[in-house]
C-alpha cells in the first residue's frame, strides 16, 4: 500500500471508551460529495468510513467506533497527532442528497448519523433553501450522540429547515441518568414522526443509515406505505 497517498492525523477526540472523532489532512487534494465515504488503511488493512466533514472544510473528519476484534479499528485506536494512514485518492458512494425531494427524513443509529452531518453542514454553508431535514438518531446511551449539540443547535436556529430527534433505547440504565429526551428504538418511532410532521411519500425521501437490522425494519415499515427508502449499511469492522 506504500504507493497510495497518505493522510496525517491532525486531531483526535475520544468520546467514550469505544468511540472517537478523528481529523485527517490528506497529502493530496481530496474531493467528495456530502454523504460519500473515504477508504483509509494501516498495515495493508483498509476499510471505508463515511465522512463527517463537508467539502468546504480543510480536514476530513471521521466518527469511528472501536470493534474489539476489528482488524483495522484496533490499529486506529493507537493513532496520535502526526501519525499517518493511507487513503484512497477518490471518495465513493451514492448516499447523497436527492434535491428533488422537499423533505429529507433521515434515520440513523450512532455512527450512521455521519453522512447526514456532512449533508446538513454543506447545505447550510451554501445557504440553500427550500428543503427540510428531519434527523432521527438512535443510540443505546446518551454519550453516543457525538453531534447532538451541533445538530440540536442547527435545529433551534433553523426550525423551518431542520429537526433533530435523538432517542435512547436503554433509558433505565445508569449510563443514561439524567436523560429527559425521547426513548425507544429509533426504527419504532419512524411512523409516529412521519405522521406528526404530516410527511407524504411524494415529497419525502427516507434515508436509513447504520445498523442493518434497523434499516431492514424501517424498510419493512415504510415501503408498504409508499415511501422510497435509500440506505447505507454500517458493518462492524
Amino acid at each position: 500500500m506504500s504507493e497510495l497517498p497518505e493522510a496525517t492525523v491532525t486531531r483526535r477526540k475520544d468520546l467514550t471508551d469505544d468511540s472517537m472523532r478523528l481529523w485527517l489532512a490528506p497529502d493530496v487534494p481530496f474531493s467528495f460529495k456530502p454523504g460519500q465515504y473515504c477508504t483509509i488503511g494501516l498495515e495493508n488493512i483498509e476499510r471505508a468510513y463515511s465522512i463527517v466533514s463537508a467539502p468546504h472544510e480543510p480536514e476530513l473528519e471521521l466518527f469511528i467506533e472501536l470493534v474489539p476484534e476489528g482488524p483495522l479499528t484496533t490499529k486506529l485506536w493507537n493513532l496520535h497527532e502526526g501519525d499517518k494512514v493511507s487513503i484512497r485518492p477518490r471518495a465513493k458512494g451514492i448516499f447523497v442528497m436527492d434535491q428533488k425531494y422537499t423533505n429529507h427524513f433521515m434515520v440513523a443509529t450512532v455512527t450512521g448519523v455521519v453522512p447526514f452531518v456532512s449533508i446538513v453542514r454543506s447545505y447550510f454553508h451554501r445557504g440553500e433553501e427550500g428543503h427540510h431535514f428531519y434527523i432521527l438518531q438512535g443510540a443505546s446511551y446518551q454519550d453516543e450522540f457525538a453531534y447532538d449539540e451541533e445538530l440540536g443547535g442547527l435545529a433551534s436556529s433553523n426550525p423551518d429547515t431542520m429537526t433533530y430527534i435523538p432517542t435512547v433505547s436503554r433509558p433505565n440504565e445508569d449510563r443514561n441518568d439524567g436523560w429527559t429526551g425521547i426513548t425507544g428504538r429509533v426504527n419504532l418511532l419512524v411512523e409516529e414522526y412521519l405522521d406528526e410532521f404530516s410527511l407524504s411519500p411524494d415529497s419525502t425521501l427516507v434515508y436509513a443509515c447504520g445498523h442493518p437490522g434497523m434499516i431492514e425494519d424501517v424498510k419493512a415499515r415504510l415501503t408498504p406505505k409508499g415511501f422510497k427508502v435509500t440506505e447505507e449499511r454500517f458493518w462492524k469492522q
